[in-house]
């Protein structure tokens, strides 16, 4: 009887997990539809629900509490990059944003942007993002970041509020740091320096001129109103690999605007960054180069230096402009971001590799030990605006420590 018993009740427990397995699986059989929906549409996908408070981020830390979600965080990392623990769910674009900014903002590493930004060729100029732009942070089925345009703002809508595509649009690095780079001679031929137009002497003879004052100058043909970029010659740009001089640094002074053609033809300087000198080069500007470019890491293996740090000290932090001595030929194009390592200082070992104890010199004094080289230690990130054959500038948009000339540039 009581055996009886014992059996009914086993087979009544089984009966009753066998009716919660199968509605188990009825339930998550039918949360999954939905879930698949998005896939099959041209729509950006849809991130997972969460509370109101909650950003796209936090949702998806949240859920890889269960097995399934961690599976699908372990995918993303290594399909796509890592987005910001604290990039935000929805963000609209303001006046002073920059590409570079905002990137930073949903990835911990901005140059993997392209990787994340979703094109919309419906759109008038997809690449580009403007003020007012509402900008959307979703996950695909793979579990991929995707970042898109969730709704244009009125300045994209309303193109007659520009004057041109670029007019509005936000640039990828602030451009007031970099103008002077892109419109004038920043790197000066042997040939150049010899050949161009020099200033021979100021009017009321004046050491110095700036703003203001009038100026002669040799070998210039032009014609009245033409303007010239005066640059100064600045130090040479050696390349550290084979000792070769790459070129000459160039600093714009000012402008000269010709009031007089002749030899020597007299100008006025407009629009001075520094004192001009005598012996100052004109140079005609060069072609005005759009500050809105792609971020992107280098298409090859880059392994470079700091030539220069630009404006007469060697050392820098964030907004800086250096020189370094990879360009086009090593694949370098405006966009591309590099990291810099500060370059590892030697050091002597008086513990001769362990087998000192005690008295490390042993009476032979410090002549005789051995010399090691410290590990090189990040310093920070530079991205390439400007480039040469041979030469680059770039601009620092991140540092952890001092950038100096001689730095090691590489792949971040």
């Amino acid at each position: 009887m009581v055996s009886n018993q014992l059996l009914g009740a086993r087979v009544a427990a089984a009966l009753a997990v066998l009716v919660v397995a199968v509605s188990g699986c009825s339930h998550l059989h039918g949360a999954g539809e939905p879930a698949a929906a998005p896939a099959s549409t041209a729509a950006p996908p849809a991130t997972a629900t969460a509370a109101p408070d909650m950003t796209a981020t936090e949702a998806a830390i949240a859920a890889a509490g269960t097995p399934a979600a961690t599976g699908t965080a372990e995918a993303s990392a290594s399909v796509g990059p890592v987005v910001n623990p604290t990039a935000p769910k929805q963000y609209t674009v303001k006046r002073g944003d920059t590409l570079w900014g905002i990137a930073s903002m949903f990835l911990r590493d901005p140059w993997l942007w392209p990787e994340v930004w979703i094109i919309n060729p419906q759109v008038p100029n997809p690449h580009l993002i403007y003020p007012g732009d509402t900008l959307a942070l979703a996950y695909g089925a793979d579990g991929h970041a995707q970042v898109f345009l969730e709704q244009a703002g009125a300045v994209r809508l309303d193109p007659r509020l520009r004057s041109s595509a670029l007019d509005s649009a936000i640039p990828t690095i602030a451009y007031a740091s970099i103008a002077a780079f892109l419109s004038r001679p920043t790197l000066l031929t042997t040939d150049q320096i010899h050949n161009a137009p020099y200033i021979l002497a100021f009017r009321d003879l004046h050491q110095v001129a700036g703003s203001g004052n009038e100026v002669y100058v040799r070998n210039l043909t032009a014609d009245e109103n033409a303007r010239f970029s005066v640059i100064h010659v600045g130090d040479p740009l050696r390349d550290p690999d084979d000792g070769k001089v790459l070129g000459y640094l160039g600093i714009y002074t000012a402008t000269a605007l010709v009031q007089r053609p002749g030899n020597p033809a007299k100008a006025l300087l407009i629009d001075p960054a520094r004192e001009t000198l005598q012996g100052d080069r004109l140079l005609a500007s060069d072609q005005q180069e759009p500050a809105n470019f792609i971020l992107k890491g280098p298409s090859g293996d880059v392994h470079g230096r700091v030539l220069a740090v630009v404006g007469g000290t060697d050392l820098v932090g964030p907004n800086n402009v250096v020189a370094l001595n990879r360009g086009a030929r090593d694949g370098l194009v405006a966009g591309t971001v590099l990291a810099v390592d500060s370059a590892g200082e030697s050091t002597l070992d008086p513990y001769r590799g362990g087998k000192n104890i005690g008295d490390t010199t042993n009476g032979l004094g410090t002549s005789f030990l051995p010399h090691v080289k410290l590990p090189d230690e990040r310093a920070g990130t530079v991205l390439v605006f400007k480039v040469y054959d041979r030469v680059s500038y770039a601009l620092v948009v991140g540092a952890s420590d001092l950038i100096h000339t001689g730095d090691v540039v590489h792949n971040p």
